[in-house]
């Protein structure tokens, strides 16, 4: 039996890939140049980036859990 948390984090996981599928299928050129960016980007930057964005992430679903 699945919990109500697990479904709405496949939920999440099912939407980011719909987001990103259609980057891809937009723009795909900008999303080919947006990975060599990230490749040349120091991993420090990145992984700043990375929490702030989780960060952000958490403060987006405890607003809306609210």
């Amino acid at each position: 039996m699945r919990s109500i948390a697990f479904a709405d984090f496949l939920i999440g996981i099912g939407i980011l890939f719909v987001f990103e599928g259609i980057l891809f299928l937009a723009f795909p050129g900008w999303m080919r140049r947006a990975m060599k960016s990230a490749l040349a980007t120091p991993d420090n930057l990145l992984r700043i980036a990375g929490i702030g964005s989780a960060i952000g992430g958490l403060i987006l679903i405890w607003f809306v859990r609210r």
